[in-house]
Formats: C-alpha cells, structure tokens, sequence
C-alpha cells in the first residue's frame, strides 16, 4: 500500500493527526462525591459566598480593635465580658464601647467586633472581665465574607480534573451534583496466532498478552473506559470482524500488533476500510514504535500499534493520551519530571526521537539517570524504570554526564 512507511516525526504526525480531528466532548451528571478523577464538563460558579458570614479563625475574645490600643503586659486593656458566641448559630450578641465576647475557632462575630483577641493574649479578671495584653489590628484573627470565595466567581474550570481538595471545596459551596465528561470508550484488539490468555501456560512459540491489559490500564489511568475484544487470530475475516464491531461500539479504536510490513500483517488494510479518510500515516520516525499508524475513520480515531509491549505503551502516551484528554476535554496537566545527571552516553539516528527509559540512582548527593536499555519486546524494561528521557531528532545521541529531563512515569518524554 501506498501509505506503508510515509514516515513522519512525532510533531509532524501530531499535527497531521489534528488538523483532521474535531474532538467531540460528552458529559454526564454525577454526584460530587463519586466525581474523584474525573474531568469537569462545564465550569462550577459559585452561587454564595464562602463563608458566607464573618468567623474567627482562633479561640479567643471578640472586640473592636480600637479597644485594644496601646495594651501591653504592664497596662493591658480591660474589657467586659457580654457573653460567648454559641457555635453553629447565629449570634445576637452585639459589641459596644470596651466591650467583648468570647469566640471560639470557626465561630461568628458578634456585630461591633471586627478583630479577634487569641486567648493566650489574655488573662481573666473574673467571670465578667478580661485583660487583654497584646493590640490587635481591625480583621486580625478573622475571615471576612467572601474572601475565600465571591459569590458569582468562577472556582474550577471546563477541563479541571477533580483532585480529593477539589471534592472538599465543592461541598463547601453546597454543590452535590456536577457535570463531567463521559469516560471515552477504547476498543483493544490483540492480535497474534502466538498470543494466548495470561491465565493459560505457554508452549514453545507463544507468548501472554500483555498489550492487552496494559493498554487497558493505560487508558483507564487516563480516565478513559476500556474496552477488550480478546486475542484475534491473524486471519483477515477475524480482524475486520472484530475491528468493525470495536469501530460501532467504541470511541476511539487500538489495534495491538500486525501494523509492520509483514504478509501477515493485516492491520493497514482493514483500517483503511473503516472509514474515511483512513490512514493518516504509516509510521512515525520513533524508537521504539515506528511502525505506528494513525487514522481518521469517520471521525473516529484509530491506532495501530506494533506488537512490542515497550513500542505500544510508549506510542500510546505519546499519542492515545493526548487523543484521550482531548475526547475528555481536559486541560493538558504539566508533565511530572526531574533533572537528573546520565550515566552513560545515549546515541540516536538523525531523523528519530528516542524514548529511552531509564532508572534513577542518587549517588553522593546527585540524581542520575541511569538508561535501562532492552529491545522492544522486553516489557520489564519499563518495568525496572521510573521513567524515560527523550533523545530529540538530529542530536545524534547525549553524552553521559550531562543533564537530561527525566519524564516520570511517562513514555513520551
């Protein structure tokens, strides 16, 4: 086929891909609390203000400020008692000249009081004075009406994926339901004559899908549903079978291996037959993934991936993941990485990224990455990795020593 090998770099298939890709957003209501990691469908505007009356942020005396002026441990200001705040209502105490209530943290101000004195400040005289050793100045030790937030603001963004202090700040402005994106539904096709359950034992020759299930758990980190058809053996009725009925009952659809130029590999074609355009691009200048396809169907995306654990996993966060954020309509997170120093030199073919995973060693203080190099189809070479290092086109390698980003977690750098 024409399209076999039209090798683009990462960036350029990138934007290939989304010049044809209008990203569709679905959303669904669900109650807050059940709402942990999901993305934000539409923006939360609060309809009060928080707090919404004005409160002490220390157990101590309510007073006017003005009142305390001037005090000190040798002529320290004496107040009257009027009472003490109830928690958990409103109180109807109200503050005149000289005068002061006793507030506990989170509790009202009375109306006259614009400060709060902490109790270690003070020292009582009897049941219905107080000294007050300390001045305080007008809203010291209190939290005003709206100041964490203004009613009418907007508090989380269309996007925002929900963080366990995001539920917490939700349920403080009373809001229990909310709308957030519909988890993208992601078919996974493994094919393989050589490929068998990992609950069977393996004979000479075959090998336990492992694409599979990391693919699932990849997209299901995401916040995406996973979906899989099962092992497909490599005969061309059975992949387009499967394939069509992935392509009708999923959002964006994964072939796992058959995508390299192969007389068994039937990806390409029955790709192409999904829908229009079809195949954006036949390969992708990579290591390890290059032969990756990227498609358009109908709207619809669909990957094919090499079979190679290490190759699919770093294709699919270098491109599945964004496809998915999009579909989520998430606001693209800040990648997790650190500096580190590397421990050996890194060559690389110009014209070709290189995501290479590596492991992190502290030695006499500094940080090195140390490359944990296998070939593709070694999946404990990511297993043994806390994370990869990009080698950029046409750098023609780093040199050991140097300091390189580290992408935690990550397999696209």
């Amino acid at each position: 086929m024409s399209e076999l090998f039209s090798v683009l770099t990462p960036p350029a298939a990138w934007a290939l891909f989304t010049s044809h890709f209008a990203p569709v957003v679905r959303s669904e209501r669900v109650r807050t609390e059940y709402a942990l990691g999901r993305v934000l469908a539409a923006p939360i505007v609060s309809r009060q203000d928080l707090p919404d009356f004005t409160r002490s942020t220390v157990d101590g005396f309510a007073v006017a400020a003005a009142d305390t002026w001037g005090a000190s441990p040798g002529l320290p200001a004496l107040l009257t008692i009027v009472g003490e705040v109830a928690m958990g209502t409103a109180t109807e105490l109200r503050l005149g000249m000289g005068e002061a209530a006793l507030v506990h943290t989170g509790g009202m101000l009375p109306a006259g009081a614009d400060a709060v004195v902490m109790v270690e400040q003070t020292q009582m005289v009897d049941a219905a004075s107080v000294e007050v050793m300390q001045p305080v100045a007008e809203g010291q030790n209190v939290v005003q009406i709206g100041e964490d937030v203004m009613q009418d603001s907007q508090v989380l963004a269309a996007g925002h994926r929900l963080r366990p202090q995001d539920i917490g700040g939700l349920m403080a402005l009373g809001v229990v339901e909310i709308e957030v994106a519909r988890p993208p539904r992601v078919g996974i096709l493994s094919t393989g004559d050589e490929v068998i359950p990992p609950d069977q034992p393996t004979r000479p020759g075959q090998v336990r899908d492992v694409n599979s299930y990391a693919l699932s758990a990849l997209a299901q980190q995401v916040g995406a549903e996973p979906v899989r058809y099962g092992i497909i053996p490599d005969q061309r009725a059975a992949l387009q079978a499967a394939a069509q009925r992935a392509f009708a009952e999923c959002d964006v659809v994964i072939l796992s291996a058959g995508s390299s130029v192969s007389y068994r590999d039937m990806s390409a074609q029955v790709i192409a037959g999904l829908g229009k355009p079809g195949i954006l691009t036949h390969g992708v200048s990579v290591k390890p993934g290059k032969p990756t396809i990227l498609a358009l169907c109908d709207g619809k995306p669909v990957f094919g991936l090499p079979g190679n654990p290490v190759s699919a996993l770093v294709i699919f966060e270098l491109f599945i993941t964004p496809v998915l954020r999009l579909l989520l309509g998430e606001t693209p997170p800040r990648p997790i990485t650190v500096a580190a120093r590397l421990a050996r030199n890194l060559s690389s073919d110009t014209g070709r990224e290189d995501y290479v995973q590596v492991l992190l060693e502290e030695r006499e203080g500094d940080l090195w990455a140390v490359p944990v190099l296998g070939k593709s189809n070694l999946i404990y070479t990511l297993v043994h990795a806390d994370g990869s290092v990009k080698v950029p086109l046409d750098s023609n390698g780093i040199r050991a020593g140097e300091m390189v980003v580290v992408r935690i977690g990550g397999g696209n750098g």
